[in-house]
């Protein structure tokens, strides 16, 4: 890649791409968050020389067909050549795309953080394992982050674009990292685990375990203790990678791009995680709007026109009829092709209001208009990757 890092602040999203190594994509679900992410790491591979990686933390996986894959899954695996010559385009760089697999993930990460191969080994083999793995302390979202954090760190990728889920669970995305450290040193966690690392109960807790070993059984609260120990053995390469984790968020690489639409309930999502990431000092490289109706709508003149063919849709029809033909519908036609724009220039003001208000904290505004496709192949996104580019 051949973009200098620094210098001045990005103003478009193609600059933004240039300047950071990792950008987030984040919105509330259904505002083409995924498709814009996608849209955004294709646009930079063709035309930027870099080699990029689209990683999903969403369980959709339409992106794959997207992207002209079958399927991808923890391990990334890159676009083929095959997908871009179909539309014809010979990309200058490398597009890769990766979907995380918790449990992969999770198996990957004891790994790396157990002390030593036999407490590897004890964790893999826990019976609760592999159901505590997909739910506990909200592994997922940690899991993505330690994935992403892996994936930067080993230099493979120039651009990282990192689709998350909807906006209230990114919030959990941002704060997996920091609330897995505080659940190792949590007084929850050393209560369950004191009486087990003793093989002494206290006489305050008693009542507690003798419920617990009625309702669950002993070899169940064991099991749950001699989890709980051997992770604890790991508990400085957790805090340690979470406090990392937190630094590459806000570190000068890193920048977040919001995707909404201009509807009242995703915007206010929008204008809500604007001000967390501002709150947090995190940097937002773009603001991007998704199906935004077209400027023209706006247009005085236009307006003007629009009240005319309602006000005079009979006269008009009259001078219409020696041209046309019969026109004896021709004057309701016009009322609601003047009326309708005129419906439609009002929503446009109330998006323009909107974009007005979510404009202010993001370094630029990309503005998408409605597609008559869906987009579902590789040309779709470059299509929609060049849009946001200009």
């Amino acid at each position: 890649m051949n973009a200098k890092r620094g210098g001045a602040a990005p103003v478009t999203i193609e600059q933004l791409c240039a300047a950071k190594e990792i950008l987030v994509s984040t919105g509330s679900g259904g505002v083409g968050k995924t498709t814009t992410a996608a849209a955004i790491g294709a646009q930079a591979a063709v035309t930027m020389g870099a080699k990029v990686l689209v990683l999903t933390v969403d369980p959709a996986k339409r992106l794959a067909n997207a992207m002209g894959l079958q399927s991808f899954g923890n391990v990334e695996t890159r676009v083929p050549k095959a997908a871009f010559d179909e539309i014809g385009i010979s990309p200058e760089g490398e597009l890769w795309a990766a979907m995380l697999d918790t449990k992969q993930s999770w198996d990957d990460l004891i790994a790396q953080h157990a002390p030593d191969a036999r407490t590897r080994d004890e964790i893999l083999a826990n019976p609760l394992y592999q159901n505590i793995t997909g739910k506990f302390v909200q592994s997922h979202d940690y899991v993505a982050m330690e994935r992403l954090y892996e994936i930067h760190t080993s230099g493979r990728y120039d651009l990282i674009v990192v689709d998350t889920p909807p906006t209230r669970n990114a919030v959990d995305f941002l704060d997996a990292p920091e609330r897995m450290a505080d659940f190792f040193s949590s007084r929850l966690l050393r209560w369950i685990i004191a009486p087990y690392r003793s093989k002494v109960v206290g006489f305050a807790s008693k009542p507690f375990y003798t419920v617990a070993d009625r309702i669950l059984g002993t070899q169940f609260l064991q099991d749950i203790a001699e989890f709980f120990i051997l992770f604890q053995s790991m508990y400085d390469g957790f805090v340690e990678r979470a406090s990392a984790v937190k630094h590459l968020l806000s570190s000068p690489n890193t920048s977040f791009v919001v995707v909404s639409t201009l509807e009242a309930a995703p915007a206010r999502e929008a204008r809500y995680f604007l001000e967390l990431l501002e709150d947090r000092k995190l940097h937002v490289g773009a603001l991007v709007l998704n199906k935004v109706l077209p400027e023209y709508l706006l247009d005085r003149p236009a307006a003007t026109l629009a009240r005319r063919l309602v006000a005079e849709s009979t006269e008009i029809s009259a001078g219409l009829a020696g041209v046309w033909g019969d026109l004896s519908y021709g004057p309701r036609v016009l009322e609601e092709i003047g009326a309708s724009f005129t419906n439609y220039q009002l929503v446009a003001q109330r998006e323009a209001e909107l974009r007005g208000e979510l404009s202010g904290v993001a370094g630029t505004v990309a503005s998408v208009p409605y597609f008559s496709d869906d987009i579902a192949d590789l040309g779709g996104l470059l299509n929609l990757g060049e849009r946001l580019w200009r």
